[in-house]
């Protein structure tokens, strides 16, 4: 993350927000979405499809990126495929969790099928297009609430791909240690509502001017420091 010069931690959110609607992401503010199937009006908050904060995933961004990408596929098999991405996994560590999401990410999900000669068949169903990044759906949203099995939390930020919560963001204000972020905020996200990270695969920690990118399972010793543009090849101040 580039430096954005915010002081605050509002400021720092609504900046990055305004960055990552320049990369093409589309964004909003979640801190007061409606939840069910309501009508939403001028005056409310946006409506992202969950039914209750409960839930991580946006099936209806899921289903749709789903439905793109696999337009020879019968909908009984993409119906299979949200099952699979969304079935319960609380049993699970928080890594294994993380790594089996990883997996049908990466290769697909496998489903089974009879097609119209009544033969079974075994495809793949893509979640994401790797090869064409337009070709996804992107949303970032800014105060995002979820609650655990006890605990709600708000999320500074957590971006959507195809309707999965592939980022996460902490910010604080600029005179805030980025190691708190971690050891404290981040580190009670994951025991409070760790199925928001069943399928993360960035978390980002900032202050604006220090930043650190990691995983799930990065140590604080070993998440990567945001390059000093200075000591960049061509770098420039970030002043300039």
């Amino acid at each position: 993350m580039t430096r954005l010069g915010a002081d605050s931690e509002e400021a720092l959110e609504n900046a990055t927000l305004a960055l990552f609607a320049e990369l093409g992401w589309e964004t909003t503010n979640g801190c007061y979405e409606v939840y069910g199937e309501v009508l939403v009006g001028p005056s409310s908050g946006p409506h992202l499809g969950r039914a209750t904060r409960n839930e991580v995933v946006l099936r209806p961004r899921l289903e749709a990126a789903l439905t793109r990408l696999n337009p020879d596929l019968p909908p009984e098999t993409l119906h299979q495929a949200v099952e699979q991405l969304t079935r319960d996994r609380s049993a699970m560590s928080l890594v294994h969790a993380n790594r089996e999401t990883y997996e049908l990410l990466k290769d697909g999900v496998q489903v089974t099928f009879r097609d119209a000669d009544g033969e079974e068949r075994v495809e793949r169903v893509a979640v994401i297009d790797w090869n064409d990044p337009t070709d996804n759906d992107f949303l970032l949203v800014q105060q995002f609430w979820v609650t655990g099995d006890i605990y709600t939390r708000r999320a500074d930020l957590v971006g959507f791909v195809n309707g999965l919560p592939l980022l996460f963001g902490e910010l604080k204000a600029h005179h805030r240690r980025v190691e708190d972020a971690y050891r404290r905020n981040l580190s009670d996200y994951k025991d409070t509502v760790p199925h928001l990270f069943w399928y993360n695969g960035f978390i980002v920690l900032s202050n604006g001017s220090d930043s650190r990118v990691g995983t799930v399972t990065s140590q604080w010793e070993f998440s990567t420091p945001q390059p000093d543009p200075d000591e960049l090849p061509g770098g420039v101040p970030a002043d300039d």
